[in-house]
């Protein structure tokens, strides 16, 4: 329990269906629309699309959606639905080459892979949902057309973005009214996008990628030099796929296969068991540096083999190996940072969110959506509200790379929603926001809960540290002084983090006792709630 004379929030409890979100709007929909008779997915759906307005540089209509879902809690049953998006048919690497572009850039077409969001919230409400899909994204829609209040991390973040913003007449018109971001407390509408999510909730996902929406997106992008053409759009479509899992302190760690980072967070939870993390500081350097040491292995891994596997081999099975964990684990000094590490050879990613949801037939739902990068490529197609995703930078063109840009290709993803397991049951959807941080961060989070025993909401607020394979490691202000000198004293660089690390959200569910806790992340404007 935590220390209640200091600052911080307690797990919130319920007993009949919570909802953990990174924004008030978006839980307070989701609860309607438990209280409403939808179930989880319902109510996961809801928000997300809620948070696609509200949220607008995390996450919207025109990016990517993975989810895990627990039907009943029964975890024998969990399905996993990558919603990642493909390149144009015609971007080959050799087109790129013959226009001398050797590196996929943010704020052009060609970071711009048709966005999966869409067809994955259709496919799923179709397949696991209960209401009607007008019903689950009303609120939604009213939020974009009567107005939403600017929340205080939002706020910062879309500030942090002016100058990417003001340098397209488009994207500024809408997101930058007066000339500036909004700040917190005022006001901001989206009509064009209104009218988007209130066609999908009457047709489907046909809505957005035939007719209209498509025609415009698809002008919009070749007006630009892109490739994409009416029939990668209309081509659309994710897929289930089988979740990938490992063992940690009695529990099953189940998340999503490559082309995204899950196989990296159960990487490091395999290396993380075979150290006795309980006889160490949760907050020391010797923890902090292990974890370090561990992520920098690990990641070097992800950016040599993971891609996605209908045209690449990805060797998941050796990787997420016991034999690999123990390799990895006799590289790290407990001493000194190892040094040199293989150089990554994927950018960075920073925004999305996650959210997760349990309803009162413990139906159990893991579910994030993202942009890549604040507001994407910042290419918004104005008469749909579309702003669209850049997640084409997660290719590179080395033609000798497993991830090298191809047609009909998924990029590499950091995006991972995971579940935990116990006994055949689910026992706590949850997941990490912040980009290539999420599967450190899924790492981090689980042993602040089973080696330490905090409780959801400790493990969530403890401070927290991230490092890339080469690089300086990030350090939040939260982590004492002392301990980051000796982080420095085994070889780290540390630096400030530019923004906070992350952001979590859970739903630990007690089968015993009926009860339901909730944390949610402190470092954004979110909450988790039930009842």
């Amino acid at each position: 329990m935590r220390d209640l004379h200091l600052p911080g929030r307690s797990p919130a409890r319920a007993m009949n269906a919570m909802a953990a979100t990174s924004h008030p709007l978006a839980t307070a929909t989701a609860l309607a629309i438990l209280r409403d008779g939808g179930n989880a997915v319902d109510a996961a759906i809801a928000a997300c699309a809620v948070q696609c307005v509200v949220e607008p540089q995390s996450t919207g209509i025109g990016g990517d959606c993975f989810a895990i879902l627990c039907p009943g809690g029964d975890a024998a049953r969990a399905v996993a639905y990558n919603g990642s998006g493909r390149a144009p048919m015609a971007a080959t690497p050799d087109w790129y080459r013959a226009q001398g572009i050797d590196a996929i850039q943010r704020a052009t077409p060609h970071a711009v892979t048709v966005p999966g969001a869409v067809e994955a919230w259709a496919r799923l409400h179709t397949d696991h949902g209960r209401l009607d899909l007008a019903r689950v994204l009303a609120a939604a829609v009213g939020y974009a057309r009567d107005g939403y209040p600017i929340h205080d991390r939002v706020a910062r973040d879309w500030a942090d973005e002016v100058d990417f913003l003001g340098a397209d007449p488009l994207a500024s018109a809408l997101y930058l009214p007066g000339g500036r971001a909004p700040r917190p407390g005022e006001v901001h509408r989206q009509p064009a996008l209104a009218a988007t999510l209130q066609r999908i909730g009457a047709e489907g996902p046909d809505a957005f990628y035939r007719g209209p929406v498509a025609e415009e997106m698809v002008a919009v992008l070749r007006e630009r030099g892109g490739l994409h053409t009416l029939e990668d759009f209309a081509a659309t479509r994710g897929d289930y796929v089988a979740p990938i899992g490992t063992d940690y302190l009695g529990y099953r760690v189940l998340e999503l296969p490559p082309n995204g980072q899950g196989l990296a967070a159960l990487q490091l939870l395999n290396v993380q068991s075979r150290r006795a993390l309980p006889a160490l500081d949760p907050l020391g350097a010797e923890r902090l540096h292990l974890h370090l040491e561990a992520t920098r292995l690990v990641y070097a891994d992800r950016a040599r083999y993971y891609a996605d596997p209908e045209h690449a081999e990805v060797p998941v099975a050796a990787l997420g190996s016991v034999t690999r964990a123990h390799q990895l684990r006799d590289l790290v000094s407990p001493t000194a940072r190892l040094e040199p590490l293989p150089s990554p050879t994927l950018p960075e990613h920073r925004d999305t969110v996650y959210l997760c949801v349990v309803d009162d037939e413990r139906n159990a739902v893991s579910f994030i959506n993202s942009l890549y990068y604040s507001f994407g490529s910042g290419i918004l197609a104005p008469q749909s509200g579309a702003v669209l995703h850049n997640r084409g930078c997660g290719f590179v063109l080395d033609p000798d790379h497993p991830n090298c840009i191809g047609p009909g290709k998924r990029p590499f993803h950091t995006i991972i929603p995971a579940m935990l397991c116990r006994d055949d049951r689910a026992v706590m959807p949850f997941g990490v926001m912040g980009g290539d941080y999420q599967a450190s961060g899924h790492a981090y989070l689980l042993a602040n809960l089973l080696d330490y025993g905090m409780d959801i909401q400790e493990a969530i607020d403890l401070p927290r540290v991230f490092a890339l394979p080469e690089g300086p490691v990030q350090v939040e202000p939260g982590v004492p002084r002392s301990v980051a000198r000796e982080l420095e004293t085994l070889g780290h660089t540390v630096v400030a983090p530019p923004r906070p690390l992350g952001g979590a959200q859970a739903i630990w569910i007690d089968w015993q006792t009926g009860v339901l806790s909730g944390g949610s992340e402190p470092r954004k404007d979110g909450c988790a709630l039930g009842f």
